[in-house]
């Protein structure tokens, strides 16, 4: 009986094993980001019945919102979703140094979104506790804004590996879930403008 196995076959077992593992690892990160946005829609439904049920909503002095900066922010911000695809489709075309260009980009991005979230901060006449809309915004602004770091950290240490030689061989598994956690941080925002800003 002839007990050699073939390099061939040996090399499609573990071509299907990595695809498999690299599989998992996306269901339990799609789960994770499922969690996410159980928490994001609580604070929305919160959101959603203290400013139906509450006689005086906004903060003592303050009539509204300033919407223009926070429009620029959320076009930028929105449009680095397509940045970001369009490198995980160099990545895909072994091109590292589109990848590389279009990830700088996003992170260039998502930090000016950072720097206009901290500038509208600094500028606003109510605090954490003026009243309930104070909490209310600066919880649900501040933790999506955690989550957007979060992500540009996350690009920058795909950036980072992008450099080690064969780093990609075996998978883009880092790349295509960051790339799901920057669309899923751009929607929640999307969510987050209209409720706060648009609805006012």
């Amino acid at each position: 009986m002839d007990s050699s196995i073939n390099p061939e076959e040996l090399h499609h077992v573990s071509h299907e094993h990595e695809h498999d593992e690299e599989g998992n690892k996306m269901f339990g990160f799609i789960v994770f980001l499922l969690s996410e946005s159980v928490i994001f829609l609580s604070f929305f439904a919160g959101y959603i019945i203290y400013k139906t049920t509450t006689v005086n909503w906004l903060p003592a002095g303050v009539s509204g919102l300033e919407v223009t900066a926070p429009t620029i922010n959320t076009i930028i911000l929105v449009s680095s979703s397509f940045v970001i695809y369009f490198a995980e489709r160099c990545l895909q075309r072994d091109n590292l140094q589109g990848f590389r260009l279009f990830l700088l980009a996003t992170i260039a991005m998502g930090s000016y979104f950072l720097y206009g979230q901290a500038v509208e901060w600094s500028e606003l006449e109510f605090g954490f506790t003026s009243g309930t809309f104070g909490g209310m915004f600066y919880l649900l602004t501040g933790f999506h804004g955690l989550h957007v770091l979060t992500g540009i950290l996350l690009q920058l240490m795909i950036l980072i590996r992008s450099f080690i030689p064969g780093n990609y061989d075996t998978g883009h598994f880092g790349v295509n879930s960051t790339s799901l956690f920057w669309h899923f941080v751009d929607v929640i925002w999307i969510i987050l403008f209209l409720l706060i800003y648009v609805w006012q």
